[in-house]
């Protein structure tokens, strides 16, 4: 039975060839007009193979690696929230990037998650080609699958270099996402509680 996705960890064939793609890249800039012998970008393929390595290293994670056994059985049975999570990602349709913040809840059944692994599942996440909509449920997803909770709620608020930067050319959009299971979905009073607490503070 084939693993998901976010389950595999790449071995050496599916792993990034840094030669390959150095090679690429300085073909890329000659084909967009550039000279890649020209000092200042004699060394941009292989910066930009570091770079592309950094941004795509939640290939070589999983779920299990990520939580590294950081679940407790406590008995708790009240909403826990880790908001403002600052994250960068790129864009599987035009590998530009897109950033914000996601914003997790969850409610216990009978374990929790170290709060800084939930940070890291969406670093895990975000470091992928995504779009934002499968991103914001493979989180909540992934704190199902992994500690049974009541519900978990992700909303995650983004602004998208392609829309910004070609197309539509709109500085100031934002794309707000949001995947909602168990008592995030069925009870509102839960979800209000949730969206209540990522609210910004009134001054």
């Amino acid at each position: 039975m084939t693993k998901p996705t976010e389950e595999i960890l790449l071995n050496e064939t599916t792993a990034i060839d840094a030669r390959k793609v150095a090679c690429h890249m300085r073909e890329i800039i000659r084909l967009v007009g550039e000279d890649p012998n020209r000092e200042g970008l004699r060394k941009t393929p292989e910066r930009f193979e570091k770079a592309l390595k950094f941004l795509t290293s939640g290939y070589h994670q999983n779920v299990d690696h990520i939580l590294n056994g950081a679940t407790f059985s406590v008995n708790y049975d009240e909403m826990v929230v880790v908001k403002d999570i600052e994250f960068f990602s790129l864009c599987e349709h035009h590998v530009l990037p897109f950033f914000g913040k996601a914003h997790v809840a969850y409610l216990p059944s009978n374990k929790v998650i170290g709060l800084s692994k939930i940070a890291r599942l969406v670093n895990m996440f975000a470091r992928r080609l995504q779009i934002q909509e499968r991103m914001t449920s493979q989180i909540a997803k992934a704190i199902e699958e992994k500690i049974a909770p009541q519900g978990v709620g992700v909303i995650i608020e983004a602004r998208h270099l392609c829309m910004q930067m070609r197309g539509v050319e709109k500085q100031h959009g934002s794309a707000v996402t949001s995947a909602m299971l168990g008592a995030f979905r069925h009870n509102k009073q839960t979800r209000d509680e949730f969206l209540a607490l990522i609210r910004p503070k009134q001054s």
